[in-house]
C-alpha cells in the first residue's frame, strides 16, 4: 500500500474564514449609527440650529449633565459600597435576604420610579394628605421639598443604579480581601483602619466600574430626566430632531454625549487596567465578623433603607395603583402594548444572540487582533445611550429608505412608502446595535470556558467549523444562550429613549405607553404598563440572585 505525499494531503489554508467575514460586517453595520453621527458632524456645517443652542441652552445641558454624574457617581459609590462590605464581611439578621435583595432595584427603570415617587409625594399624595390631617395644616402652611427636580432626579438615579457597584463591589471584597485582611489583623491594624488602607484600595477598580456603568446609563436616559423637567444632552437631541427638525444640530449634540460616555469607558478601562491582584492565601473568602446589638440593628436599616427606597415600596405603590386605578384600557389596548413590546423584545433577543454566536466562534477560531477587536467594536454599543443610537440608524437609514422609494417608483409606477423607517426594522436594527454587546458578552465568557480539546477531537472525528458550531458547542451553550436572550428581552422591554425616537407611526410599547400616560399626569393610568416592565425585568434578577445566594459563604 502506498501513501500520497503529505504535501498533496494538505490545503493551503485560507486566509479570510467566512466567519471572519460576516463577523466584519456585523461589526460594521453595529458601529454604523455611532459612525454616523460623527460623520454628520462635518456634513452641511454648522447650522443655524446649533449656533442658537450653543448660545442659549447648551451651558445648561453640560452643567445638568456633569452634575447629575457627580451627585449620581457619589451616591451609588456610598450606597454601593456600605452594602457590598456589610453583606460581604459582617453577620447580621437578614443578611442572608439582603446579599441577594439588594439587586432588585435594577429590575426597576429609572423613569418608573420617577412617576412612583412623583404620585407619591405631590400636593394630593398620600404623604402630603397624612401630614394635612395629622397637623391640621393648609395650603400654604408648610413648605414641602418638589421631588421633581434635578436632585430628585439624582436620587432617583441613586437608588436605581446602586447594584452596579455593590455586585462588583462584593466580588472583589469576597475574592481579594481574605488573605489580605488576615494579614493585616496580624499586624494590629483594626477593622476601619484595613477597610479604608487595604479592602477599600483593593476593590477600587472593581467599584470604578461599577460607578462608571451607573453613570453610562444616567447619561443614556430621557424618560427621568424629561418627566423632571431637567434639560440635558438627551432631552436637547429629542427637542433638535423633533422639535426643530434639524439632523444636523441633533447629531452635533448627539456626539458631545458620545464624548462624555466614552470619556467614561476610558477612564474605567485605564483604572481597570493598571490593577492586578493575587491571592496568596488558601482561603479567599474572609470569615463574616458577628454584629450585635445596636451595630447589627444600624447594619440591618443600612441595607433595608436602599432596597426599601429602590424596590418595595415602588413595587407596592405600583401594584396598589394598578388594582386601584390601573389603565382603563387594560382590556385590548394593554394586549396591543404587550404584544408590540414583545415581538420587538422577542425578536431582537433571538437575532443578538445568533450574531453573537457568529462573533464569539469566529473570534474564538481566528485568534487575530482582527477578530478581538472587531467584538471589542462591538462592545462599545452598550456604552452608547439609546438617544445617540437612534439618531445614528435614523440619518443613515431615512437615506437609504428614500432612495429605495425613488429606485422603486422609477421602476414599477408606484410609491412603495418607507420600507425600513415605516415599520419596525430600523428600531430593531437600532436596539441591535445597542444591546448586541450584551449577548455577545454571555455567549464569549460561556465559551471561553469550553476546553480547545473539544474542537480538536471534533476536527480529528471529521467535522468541520459548522457542524462543530452546531454539534458541540450549542448543545453545551444553551443555558448561556438562553441567558443572553433573557437580558437582551429585559433590555429592549425598558428601552424607552430609542423606542420614542423610532417607532412607526400609531406603534405604541409599554414603555412609551407609561412615558406618555405620566406626561399627561394620569399617573394611576401608566402603573399598569409601569408594573408589567417592573415584572418583566424580576426574570433575570431572580436568576442572578439564586447565583449570588448558591456562592454565598
Amino acid at each position: 500500500m502506498t501513501f500520497p505525499p503529505a504535501t498533496a494531503s494538505r490545503r493551503p489554508p485560507s486566509r479570510i474564514s467566512p466567519l471572519i467575514v460576516a463577523a466584519f460586517l456585523v461589526a460594521l453595520l453595529a458601529g454604523l449609527p455611532v459612525a454616523s453621527v460623527g460623520f454628520n458632524l462635518f456634513l452641511g456645517g454648522t447650522s443655524g440650529t446649533w449656533n442658537h443652542l450653543a448660545s442659549t441652552v447648551l451651558p445648561e445641558y453640560i452643567g445638568n449633565s456633569l452634575a447629575l454624574c457627580v451627585g449620581v457617581g457619589c451616591g451609588v459609590a456610598l450606597i454601593g459600597v456600605a452594602t457590598a462590605w456589610l453583606t460581604a464581611m459582617h453577620d447580621f439578621p437578614g443578611r442572608r435576604v439582603f446579599e441577594w435583595a439588594l439587586v432588585l432595584p435594577l429590575a426597576v427603570p429609572a423613569y418608573v420610579m420617577a412617576y412612583v415617587y412623583t404620585d407619591f409625594l405631590q400636593f394630593v399624595g398620600p404623604v402630603q394628605t397624612t401630614l394635612r390631617e395629622i397637623f391640621g395644616w393648609e395650603f400654604g402652611d408648610y413648605r414641602f421639598p418638589d421631588i421633581r427636580t434635578l436632585p430628585g432626579a439624582m436620587l432617583m438615579f441613586v437608588f436605581v443604579l446602586y447594584p452596579y457597584v455593590y455586585l462588583l463591589a462584593r466580588t472583589a471584597f469576597l475574592e481579594r480581601a481574605g488573605g489580605v485582611l488576615e494579614a493585616a489583623r496580624t499586624l494590629g491594624i483594626g477593622p476601619w483602619r484595613a477597610f479604608f488602607t487595604v479592602s477599600l484600595p483593593l476593590a477600587r477598580p472593581a467599584i470604578a466600574t461599577g460607578v462608571a456603568l451607573a453613570l453610562m446609563e444616567t447619561l443614556a436616559d430621557y424618560g427621568t430626566v424629561a418627566y423632571f423637567a431637567v434639560n440635558t444632552f438627551t432631552t436637547g437631541i429629542y427637542r433638535a430632531w423633533f422639535s426643530l427638525g434639524d439632523r444636523i444640530a441633533s447629531a452635533q449634540l448627539a456626539a458631545i454625549l458620545l464624548g462624555f460616555v466614552l470619556l467614561l469607558v476610558a477612564v474605567e478601562r485605564i483604572t481597570r487596567g493598571r490593577a492586578r491582584y493575587h491571592n496568596t492565601s488558601n482561603r479567599p473568602r474572609p470569615s463574616a465578623g458577628r454584629l450585635r446589638g445596636s451595630a447589627a440593628l444600624l447594619a440591618s436599616l443600612a441595607c433595608l433603607t436602599p432596597l426599601a427606597l429602590g424596590f418595595l415600596l415602588p413595587a407596592g405603590l405600583l401594584l396598589r395603583m394598578a388594582l386601584g386605578e390601573g389603565d382603563a384600557q387594560f382590556g385590548e389596548r394593554f394586549a396591543i402594548l404587550a404584544r408590540n413590546s414583545f415581538t420587538l423584545a422577542g425578536l431582537t433577543a433571538l437575532v443578538a444572540v445568533m450574531l453573537a454566536v457568529v462573533l464569539a466562534y469566529s473570534a474564538r477560531l481566528s485568534k487575530t487582533l482582527l477578530a478581538q477587536g472587531l467584538n471589542r467594536l462591538v462592545g462599545l454599543g452598550y456604552a452608547v445611550p439609546g438617544t445617540v443610537i437612534a439618531v445614528g440608524v435614523l440619518i443613515p437609514v431615512t437615506r437609504l429608505d428614500n432612495w429605495l422609494a425613488g429606485q422603486w417608483e422609477s421602476a414599477f409606477g408606484s410609491n412603495p412608502g418607507l420600507l425600513l423607517t415605516g415599520g419596525i426594522a430600523a428600531l430593531i436594527y437600532a436596539y441591535l446595535a445597542r444591546f448586541l454587546s450584551v449577548a455577545l458578552q454571555t455567549v464569549e465568557t460561556s465559551l471561553s470556558k469550553i476546553t480547545p480539546s473539544m474542537d480538536d477531537a471534533a476536527r480529528s472525528l471529521g467535522l468541520g467549523q459548522g457542524r462543530t458550531l452546531r454539534r458541540v458547542h450549542l448543545p453545551i451553550l444553551r443555558g448561556s444562550l438562553f441567558t443572553a436572550g433573557l437580558l437582551v428581552f429585559v433590555d429592549v422591554m425598558k428601552e424607552l429613549p430609542a423606542t420614542l425616537v423610532m417607532r412607526p407611526f400609531n406603534f405604541d410599547t409599554l414603555a412609551t405607553q407609561a412615558y406618555t400616560l405620566a406626561s399627561d399626569e394620569r399617573l394611576a393610568e401608566a402603573s399598569t404598563a409601569a408594573l408589567a416592565i417592573v415584572a418583566v425585568g424580576l426574570l433575570p434578577l431572580i436568576a442572578l440572585s439564586r447565583q449570588i445566594s448558591l456562592a454565598r459563604k
